[in-house]
């Protein structure tokens, strides 16, 4: 994800990217994390999903559905589940 958030960022494009705060967090931070990524989507132009090996989790699903509900372009970085 800093590989990708560093290439749009030097290519002259405003990234927002999900907030990283490292190490263990609890239910309840993930839960923040969770929700503050909804907003940064309804800020974009168009969502990035970057999903090494084609890999797509639970959280990822949910922002994917809130993008396109909102009619942001989705586009990954993997095709799905190579």
């Amino acid at each position: 994800m800093r590989a990708e958030y560093r290439t749009l960022t030097l290519g002259g494009i405003i990234a927002l990217a999900p907030g990283e705060v490292g190490g263990v967090v609890s239910e309840e931070q993930k839960a923040v994390l969770d929700a503050l990524h909804l907003p940064k989507i309804d800020l974009a132009d168009r969502v990035l999903v970057v999903n090494p090996g084609g890999y797509i989790g639970e959280s990822a699903s949910g922002e994917i559905a809130h993008a396109r509900a909102a009619g942001k372009p989705v586009s990954f970085t993997h095709r799905v589940g190579q």
